[in-house]
Order: C-alpha cells, then sequence, then structure tokens
C-alpha cells in the first residue's frame, strides 16, 4: 500500500521522491486503462461452452462458474471506468479462424486473438451493470437480427440482380423504407412496437421497429432496427411472398392498441379489425386460439397510401441504397 514517507534521514528525501514518481505513474497507467476499450466474447449456452473444453488451455468445466466468474470480470472493469462490449463466443466459427490464421486453437492468446478479430465486429451489447441474464438476452437477440439481415439482404440482392438504380431489389427496399415512414407517421404520438413477419423461401423472417413519437415531432427509432425492418419488408415486397405487419401503441392514459397489415402486390393492405383479432389471438405454431390481452383494443389498419414513381417523399434517406451485405 502506497504511503507518504515524513522521514528526515539521509536518502528519505531521494525515496519520498521517487514513491511520488511511481504513484504519479500508476495513476496515469489507470487513466490509460480507462481510455483503452474491452470486449469480452462470452460463451452463452452449455453447448458452445462444452464444446471448448476439448482444449486443455480452456480453465473452466462449470458453465454457472464461468458466467459467475465472467459477470465479476465485469463489474471489475466496470468500476475501473472501462468501456466494456460483450460479443458472442462461437466456437464453430473460432475452429474456422484459427485454422484459416495457421494458429494454435489451444492457447489464451489464440482465443484472445479471435475476440478481438472477429467477436467484436459482430454484434455487441454494451455492459452498464445490468443483470448477466439480461445481458445475454439482448445479445442472443442482437445476434439473430443480425443473421435476419444477412439472410434477407442476400435474398434481396438475389431478387435484384442487376445493382443498377431501377433494380427491383433497390426498388423494394426503397417501397418498404416509405412504408415505415408512412404507418409510423399514421400511427401518431405514442410508443410503438412494431413487428414485420416475412416467410422467404420457406424460412420465416422476422424483424422488430421500437419507435417513440411525441406530439408533431417524427418518430424516434433506432436506425439499424429500421435498417433490419425495411430490408425484411423489402424481401417479402421482391419475392412476393407471404407476410405482414403488427402495430403495438401505447400512450398514457390510454390502452394499448393493436393494429395489422398485410402484404398485398407489394404493398401493405390494412386488416379489418376481427383479422387483426384473430392474427393475435392464435398461436403461430399450433393454430390453436390464445386469449386475449387484457387491457388491449384491437383495431383495423390505418390504410396507407402507396408510393408512386415519382413521389419524392419516398426517396431513399441516401443516393446509394445499401441492399448487399457489407
Amino acid at each position: 500500500m502506497a504511503h507518504t514517507t515524513q522521514h528526515t534521514t539521509p536518502g528519505g528525501t531521494q525515496d519520498s521522491a521517487r514513491g511520488g514518481t511511481h504513484r504519479r505513474e500508476r495513476t496515469a497507467r489507470r487513466a490509460l486503462r480507462r481510455e483503452a476499450p474491452s470486449t469480452v466474447a462470452l460463451l452463452a449456452d452449455e453447448e458452445d461452452f462444452a464444446a471448448m473444453r476439448q482444449y486443455a488451455s480452456f480453465a473452466f468445466d462449470d458453465h454457472t462458474a464461468y458466467l459467475r466468474q465472467t459477470e465479476g470480470l465485469l463489474r471489475m472493469l466496470a468500476s475501473q471506468g472501462v468501456h466494456t462490449s460483450i460479443a458472442l463466443f462461437d466456437p464453430v466459427e473460432y475452429e474456422e479462424f484459427c485454422a484459416d490464421s495457421d494458429i494454435d486453437p489451444d492457447t489464451s492468446a489464440a482465443r484472445t486473438r479471435y475476440t478481438a478479430e472477429v467477436a467484436a465486429a459482430g454484434p455487441t451489447v454494451t455492459y452498464e451493470g445490468q443483470p448477466l441474464d439480461q445481458l445475454l438476452k439482448r445479445l442472443i437477440g442482437a445476434a439473430e437480427q443480425q443473421a435476419t439481415w444477412e439472410y434477407a439482404t442476400a435474398l434481396l440482392s438475389r431478387a435484384g440482380g442487376c445493382g443498377c438504380s431501377d433494380d427491383p431489389g433497390h426498388a423494394a427496399f426503397r417501397r418498404a423504407r416509405a412504408a415505415l415512414r408512412r404507418l409510423l407517421t399514421a400511427a401518431g404520438p405514442g410508443r410503438h412496437h412494431v413487428v414485420c413477419s416475412v416467410m422467404a423461401s420457406s424460412v420465416p423472417l422476422v424483424a422488430v421497429v421500437h419507435a417513440e413519437a411525441t406530439g408533431e415531432r417524427p418518430a424516434d427509432l433506432d436506425g439499424t432496427e429500421a435498417l433490419i425492418f425495411s430490408t425484411v419488408l423489402a424481401c417479402g415486397i421482391a419475392t412476393d411472398s407471404p407476410g405482414g405487419i403488427v402495430l403495438r401503441t401505447s400512450a398514457p392514459g390510454s390502452p394499448d392498441t393493436v393494429r395489422g397489415w398485410s402484404l398485398h402486390q407489394g404493398w401493405l393492405r390494412p386488416l379489418s379489425e376481427a383479422e387483426v383479432f384473430s392474427a393475435y389471438c392464435t398461436d403461430a405454431d399450433t393454430g390453436e386460439p390464445v386469449p386475449p390481452e387484457h387491457g388491449v383494443e384491437y383495431r383495423p389498419g390505418i390504410p396507407l397510401p402507396a408510393p408512386d414513381a415519382t413521389d419524392a417523399a419516398d426517396a431513399p434517406e441516401t443516393t446509394d441504397v445499401e441492399v448487399e451485405g457489407e
């Protein structure tokens, strides 16, 4: 433990000076540490954890204990003021990375390099002191949305093909962006939870947007969510796949309302109140009825005017709309 010496014996002044220098150096290092962000790659489930136990250098044999130790590490980094991002550690991807890089996977150095070069480039969640189970739920959700976007982007790219300005994929994406903007404008003030479901090539694609509008201001929404949502909707438009949108709106002093639309001929057809009730109160997997939620009102979808080719308001926000993966 560092302390300031008060001795005046010969050499005491020099010892005190050296101690002060060391303390300043430690303080400077701590300051630099706070400005060096960290990434922690997590083995989220038992199956991935078991796959890593084949490596002798992997020091854990119990997934619960591993998660507990990881949470302790996150708390320690947070107490030091370190910005920490959490990523998923994928054992299969890790093995491929080590093979491509010609490095031994049975080393901590290889795991560190994979985390820095691969895991950190994928979906991440910032650690802000939240419980680990909540953090893992968000992280897995982010990874699923990333996978959805990549698959929908590939389908949309194949549906287009030419890459030109009037490419069907680009046109579908612009139309989907217009649909999302018009839907949120029609929804008005409140907190909106919008879910788009498309059955493309027998694969269910689901994207979610959370938005909030106050007064006359446009709805505030996350750019990444909007991109994934628009890509999934565009995929349904371009491939003429079955799909639809459900909008749930919450506003102070009012019951939640649910509205719905189905994809029809490249645009959103509003559902009737009965259709909304049926869609929302039916189990998607079994087809069995689900009791209606208390305090929720089921209302018909709002008609949304479709854009035409000369509708400048529906031009993309950038001159180059990306419909291919980066």
